[in-house]
């Protein structure tokens, strides 16, 4: 088993989707990314918060056995992100968005955590991403996500940064916008040949596509008889799908550790849509876990005569 760095966002969310709203919750792409990630191997996180942030809160991360060390407290107000969904929801409708403390945000590495083999790089900026990269010790892999923020005004420093990394997780309209292409085929070849030989396009309620080496692999969303908020959950397919490729450090990642990867992803992702927040990803069980993914086994499955 091996660990994994995590660098992004810690915030408070304020959310109205037609089920329900949620007032200044605990959320971020770190927070989401980490808690799903715990439940397969060490995670270790690097972001900011501003002097307003509960210490409270912090512990729900050290109580699943998460690294801290790497969290920054700032004089100022944490990062606060206000949405609203309709009933597609797929899309969010952003009301305000108040970067704070994240504003000026420079992630600095503890010592303990540079030769982490396995990188999560959240959606902040190309140049920090990068910046985080140059104070690691040769990570074995590398993942990035990223938002149509940075698409549209730092493309050509993200095309870069992508040169120096194992994988890409995006989500359909992001990958359109990056590739300047419709067909999410070519999107993926074009990707690939920017230097990430591993994209997962996220589509949603949709499932997602893995464009691995050449190859494509698919599988369709998990249909749920409840939902609630997405906000989050392209974070927890991210934690699902690296923490699980981590878990199988010990062997070499092969086209079906990275299939069941994506499978670990969606599961992950399918618990956190029920509920505002995180609050699905507290006190999971791994029977839990493992009952979603043979839930996507026989969802997939079928016989060829």
């Amino acid at each position: 088993m091996s660990s994994v760095v995590a660098v992004g966002s810690m915030a408070f969310d304020t959310i109205e989707t037609p089920f329900g709203k949620a007032q200044k919750i605990l959320g971020g792409s770190v927070n989401h990314f980490s808690l799903a990630a715990s439940y397969f191997v060490p995670v270790q996180c690097v972001s900011v918060v501003g002097d307003d942030f509960p210490r409270d809160h912090l512990s729900v991360l050290t109580e699943r056995g998460i690294d801290i060390q790497g969290v920054q407290t700032a004089k100022g107000k944490t990062f606060h992100w206000s949405g609203r969904y309709g009933y597609e929801l797929h899309e969010a409708h952003t009301l305000t968005t108040c970067l704070n403390v994240f504003e000026s945000f420079e992630p600095t590495i503890p010592e303990e955590y540079k030769k982490t083999p396995y990188v999560f790089l959240g959606n902040i900026s190309p140049k920090l991403q990068l910046k985080v990269l140059e104070n690691m010790a040769n990570p074995k892999f590398i993942a990035l996500d990223t938002m149509n923020f940075w698409i549209e005004g730092s493309r050509k420093e993200l095309v870069e940064i992508l040169s120096r990394c194992n994988a890409l997780l995006i989500n359909e309209g992001e990958a359109r916008q990056l590739t300047k292409t419709y067909n999410i085929v070519q999107a993926g070849q074009m990707i690939r040949s920017w230097g990430p030989q591993i994209t997962v396009i996220k589509r949603g309620e949709y499932g997602a596509v893995l464009f691995d080496h050449g190859e494509v692999f698919s599988i369709p969303g998990l249909p749920l008889a409840e939902v609630k908020d997405p906000t989050g959950a392209g974070d927890a397919f991210a934690g699902g799908f690296i923490g699980y490729l981590a878990s199988q450090a010990g062997f070499s990642i092969s086209r079906y550790t990275l299939r069941k990867a994506v499978v670990y992803g969606s599961v992950m992702a399918s618990f956190i849509v029920q509920d505002f927040g995180f609050r699905q990803l507290l006190n999971l069980k791994r029977e839990s876990i493992e009952e979603r993914y043979n839930r996507f086994i026989e969802l997939t499955a079928f016989h060829v005569e």
